[in-house]
């Protein structure tokens, strides 16, 4: 025989009943003090806080970015029945984590990157819940204070190897479509026209709302962790193949309709309307194994809480605590504001290209190639050709930084060699090597530019270029590296003094480019970096 279902519910004890009091006068006390310092913590990094706001309102990538403070509002405020079963507790051990990302935070400042600011104050505000309502609260709403990492505009380091991928995806389809396609870098021609895959080409704003939206969803859709990560990885994988199809058949409208379609402004409408297309489709399908959550008063979410509470039912709120919170978050700016103090203000002497280096290299009016790198704004900056005694000409490019902040630096994406859509130049390869620069070892970073386009084919003019990073006299090819110095340097006291410096001459000489760079670079390195030397002591 059958019994009727019934509702099992957790019975509420008498204690429990009677901490119901403490607890509301709990939560009364303690969210006052937890928004006033989240709201301190803004205002003492209000400079990193607008500076995410204004690359939200600045980027396309980025814009979704707006409603993830009020979808962290509203994910918080649907666990409000779980919360008022908790006591909040402060956690003063939660100072540690704290402290550590305080110091990425100066670090990030000195250095001058964005993206670990950025993403040091996120940590700061998501460590202050546990840290003054203790490690029960935080876990209630766990996800609502990892998902405010979404408002980073973090990503965009990913656009060039998604361009790659995209480029080798389109002509591998477009082959395989029977169109023959000549290949450069990231620039190709079929019969019909000339192709390029620039920065909107990547993909990388699909992705990032994708992703970001994605994983909203499987939270509110799915109750297993495994469909969560399921999901979240489709909506990782998808965007980025969906580009790559977008990608080809914009360029197979336009080769079809000669030239007519998908070559102006409907290029971009093809490529949203078809992503959305796509996305829908998988929000639709995912949706098919959508888990309900446990409706209220059952089992599985009056348990929970009940263990959670045990023991709790007594709030300290140490005032010592909070000052202790508050003074370390501000000992950061502390230590940028000595150090900015001590740093010289005044800026370098003007860099003078010397008529002759080592003996066989002397400076000559006749430059190899018109072209300048695209670095922007630098300190002080010097370029020239210099022209051995066999007739051998190789350009140097130097570009001195001092006093760097977030809008003027020398490591920075908008630092280039060619811009996407330099008129002149086209990066057509890119890679790093080792070579030996007298008795040590030194790595550099390599590319080969062609001039014009790529109809120019073999006859276009082409270069091939090194570059090297000088960091206050520690010389690095890395742009990692490049930051870890500077950062250091700054943080102990000696200055962010730093300079690129390029040389490059034309491709396929006689004894070979890259052996006219290597010995270039063999007897006059020493000099170079004696004159950033003196610019660097003011002489």
């Amino acid at each position: 025989m059958t019994l009727p279902a019934q509702s099992i519910a957790t019975p509420v004890s008498p204690d429990s009943q009677a901490a119901a009091p403490a607890r509301a006068a709990a939560w009364r006390n303690a969210i006052p003090q937890v928004i006033g310092v989240i709201v301190a913590i803004l205002l003492l990094y209000r400079e990193t806080a607008l500076a995410m706001v204004t690359i939200w309102y600045r980027s396309e990538t980025f814009t979704h970015a707006f409603v993830v403070p009020p979808l962290v509002a509203w994910l918080i405020w649907r666990k409000r029945a779980q919360l008022a079963l908790l006591t909040p507790q402060a956690a003063s051990w939660v100072l540690l984590p704290m402290a550590g990302a305080a110091f990425v935070w100066l670090l990030g400042d000195l250095a001058g990157v964005n993206a670990l600011t950025q993403l040091a104050l996120v940590t700061l505000l998501v460590l202050t819940v546990p840290a003054l309502l203790g490690l029960a609260v935080a876990r209630c709403i766990l996800f609502a204070l990892l998902f405010l990492f979404f408002a980073v505009p973090l990503g965009e380091f990913m656009m060039p190897q998604m361009m790659a991928w995209t480029a080798d995806f389109t002509v591998l389809a477009l082959r395989l479509s029977g169109i023959p396609v000549f290949r450069e870098g990231l620039q190709f021609v079929i019969p019909s026209g000339n192709w390029s895959v620039v920065e909107a080409c990547s993909g990388i704003r699909y992705l990032i709302a994708s992703v970001t939206v994605g994983t909203l969803f499987a939270y509110l859709n799915y109750q297993s962790t495994r469909r969560r990560l399921t999901f979240v990885l489709v909506s990782l994988l998808v965007p980025i193949v969906a580009n790559w199809l977008r990608a080809y058949i914009i360029v197979m409208l336009g080769h079809l309709s000669g030239n007519k379609l998908a070559v102006g402004a409907d290029h971009l409408i093809y490529g949203w309307a078809f992503f959305g297309v796509v996305i829908m489709l998988m929000f639709m399908i995912g949706a098919r194994w959508s888990e309900p959550e446990p409706k209220p008063g059952s089992a599985q979410v009056e348990a929970a809480p009940a263990r959670a509470v045990v023991g709790a039912t007594k709030a300290t709120w140490p005032f010592a605590l909070v000052v202790a919170l508050l003074a370390l978050v501000a000992a950061p700016h502390g230590a940028v504001w000595m150090l900015d103090n001590a740093r010289s203000a005044t800026a370098p002497s003007a860099l003078v290209a010397p008529s002759a280096l080592a003996i066989d290299w002397r400076l000559t009016a006749a430059p190899v190639a018109a072209f300048e790198p695209a670095f922007n704004d630098p300190s002080a900056s010097a370029q020239g050709t210099y022209r051995s005694r066999d007739g051998k000409a190789v350009g140097l490019y130097l570009g001195y930084y001092r006093n760097q902040d977030y809008q003027r630096k020398l490591i920075s994406s908008d630092n280039v060699l060619v811009r996407s859509k330099d008129p002149n130049w086209n990066q057509v390869a890119s890679g790093s090597r080792e070579i030996q620069a007298g008795t040590e070892p030194l790595a550099v970073r390599t590319a080969e530019l062609r001039g014009a386009s790529l109809a120019g084919g073999a006859t276009a003019e082409r270069l091939v270029v090194w570059q090297i990073y000088w960091i206050n006299g520690t010389i690095t090819a890395s742009d990692y590296l490049a930051k870890a110095y500077s950062a250091w340097f700054r943080l102990t006291g000696r200055g962010d003094d730093s300079a690129v410096i390029i040389v490059y001459t034309t491709k396929d000489q006689v004894h070979g480019s890259e052996a006219l760079l290597q010995s270039f670079l063999s007897d006059n390195l020493p000099a170079i970096e004696a004159l950033l030397a003196q610019t660097r002591q003011g002489r």
